[in-house]
């Protein structure tokens, strides 16, 4: 299933994503929902992102190029950030560029959303937590990273975690291709099985670290490829079986 968040006329709705619209649902997305018999064209509906994440944790430099470059030995401590719900935004909507930065960098990634809680769960029972799928774009302005190496500020503005369009509950995570486009042309183009970090390994980890809660969401890492961009560049984020996450750089009076 899709599931989505929409506007119709400035009023927020949750929904499922059919062939023949969106059909609206009430209740708790990871507990229990039901259809409100509404159905709204996709025409009419201006799309959210899907879900407002309970919190956002990134992984970095997660894919290589080619599967010969995967490592014999994993990192024993994965390098992992949180990203502040604050930055989240839907597809169509602008990422804004700080004053002062001339460029940032785009990143596309599939997203993990968390479905149950979760506290030191075994690797082969990762996916039994997982409620679904969406798109990422883990905007990122390396020159606010602090020089110890710290990357909080340069991944936390507002706008900088595009989510979206949908959660796809239907999805093999071993079988999809991770893609961007920028300004239509194509830039990253690679499968999962080139992560380092595999998924089952990464939130089996995070989960002995920490307690996992309906709604958070995995950045899983993004793929070979990612540039620099500035005002006015269009990025296509793709996960095909998710659908595309598209967005617009623009400036922003916000100086720092």
């Amino acid at each position: 299933m899709k599931f989505t968040r929409f506007t119709v006329d400035s009023k927020v709705y949750s929904g499922v994503v059919t062939a023949g619209g969106i059909q609206e649902i009430t209740g708790d997305l990871f507990e229990s929902w039901e259809y409100t018999g509404k159905v709204f064209s996709r025409e009419e509906a201006h799309l959210l992102a899907p879900l407002v994440p309970n919190q956002i944790i990134g992984i970095g430099a997660n894919f290589v190029a080619n599967k010969e470059d995967l490592p014999s030995e994993l990192p024993e401590i994965p390098v992992f950030f949180f990203k502040p719900v604050s930055s989240v935004i839907g597809t169509e909507e602008k990422i804004m560029i700080p004053d002062g930065t001339d460029k940032v960098k785009f990143e596309s990634e599939l997203a993990v959303v968390i479905g149950k809680e979760a506290k030191d769960v075994p690797e082969s029972e990762v996916f039994e937590y997982v409620f679904g799928y969406t798109v990422g774009n883990d905007v990122t302005a390396p020159s606010h990273f602090h020089k110890d190496g710290h990357w909080t500020i340069g991944k936390s503005f507002d706008t900088f975690t595009p989510l979206g369009p949908v959660i796809e509950t239907e999805l093999d995570p071993f079988s999809v291709v991770v893609t961007a486009r920028l300004n239509g042309v194509e830039k990253q183009n690679s499968p999962t099985d080139l992560m380092i970090i595999p998924i089952p390994k990464m939130i089996s980890y995070l989960s002995k670290v920490m307690t996992l809660k309906p709604g958070d969401v995995i950045l899983t890492g993004s793929p070979v490829g990612a540039e620099f961009v500035g005002t006015q560049d269009v990025i296509e984020c793709e996960i095909k079986e998710i659908g595309v996450l598209k967005n617009v750089f623009a400036g922003t009076r916000m100086k720092v």
